[in-house]
């Protein structure tokens, strides 16, 4: 057995051990697709992920996310959860082409929404927000059969909205998505919107306000929740 492969027995065991009855029986509650779970509370789940990492230091970034590979390919939540910290770890060493090995992992393996908000929110927030000419990759995400990839274009920028930031981007993928059939995808753009407000309020408003006849309940919900209770009225008014 080769020491990387290691790795991964080591954190299987640790994951098993540290599984919790209670946690296992309600985890399945917060998802409506079956979920393949160890039942290790969340923080528990990231704790873990953080000891491995001062021994991933010895290995290269394409190593580790040889490793993060396994972890998604296994499809347990909570090493995805793993992979997406590990490879967030890495965030100084981040290049253009790992935009590839995010979208595969999007694509290929994600099969929740916590697994698709835990890679996009961070992962793929911070390779965005430093490499801003990848952004039009997310026009195809929009476009995809895949649900995740639709949702996951819009939870990329969640961070990033919230600093202000690509505000053309965010509306452009809004109004992309704006009658997309899946709830999922609809809350997820809500969710940007939701959080481009925090930087600019009016913005939104007037964009929410120019499209409300067209966008789902739930999205204008989730678009106009921070927002004063008149401004919630007006937006949401029949």
């Amino acid at each position: 057995m080769n020491d990387n492969t290691d790795i991964l027995a080591r954190l299987r065991r640790d994951l098993a051990a540290a599984a919790d009855p209670a946690t296992l029986a309600g985890g399945p509650r917060f998802f409506k697709e079956p979920v393949r779970l160890y039942g290790v509370k969340t923080a528990r789940v990231h704790a873990i992920a953080k000891e491995y990492l001062k021994e991933l230091q010895t290995l290269d970034k394409q190593a580790v996310f040889a490793l993060c590979d396994g972890l998604w390919a296994s499809g347990w939540l909570e090493e995805s959860f793993i992979a997406c910290d590990w490879a967030y770890a890495r965030r100084a060493q981040f290049e253009p082409p790992d935009l590839d090995d995010f979208e595969r992992w999007l694509g290929e393996h994600v099969s929740n929404w916590a697994s698709c908000d835990t890679l996009c929110n961070h992962t793929v927030g911070a390779l965005l927000e430093s490499f801003p000419a990848l952004l039009p990759r997310l026009k195809g995400w929009c476009a995809s059969p895949s649900r995740w990839l639709r949702r996951g274009a819009a939870v990329s920028l969640i961070l990033p909205a919230r600093k202000g930031l690509f505000q053309k981007e965010i509306f452009a993928i809004a109004e992309t998505l704006l009658e997309d059939v899946d709830d999922l995808v609809r809350k997820g753009y809500g969710w940007l919107l939701k959080a481009a407000s925090e930087a600019d309020r009016e913005a939104v408003f007037d964009f929410v306000m120019a499209n409300r006849a067209r966008m789902p309940r739930v999205a204008l919900r989730y678009a106009v929740e921070k927002m004063p209770p008149d401004m919630r009225a007006k937006a949401m008014g029949k």
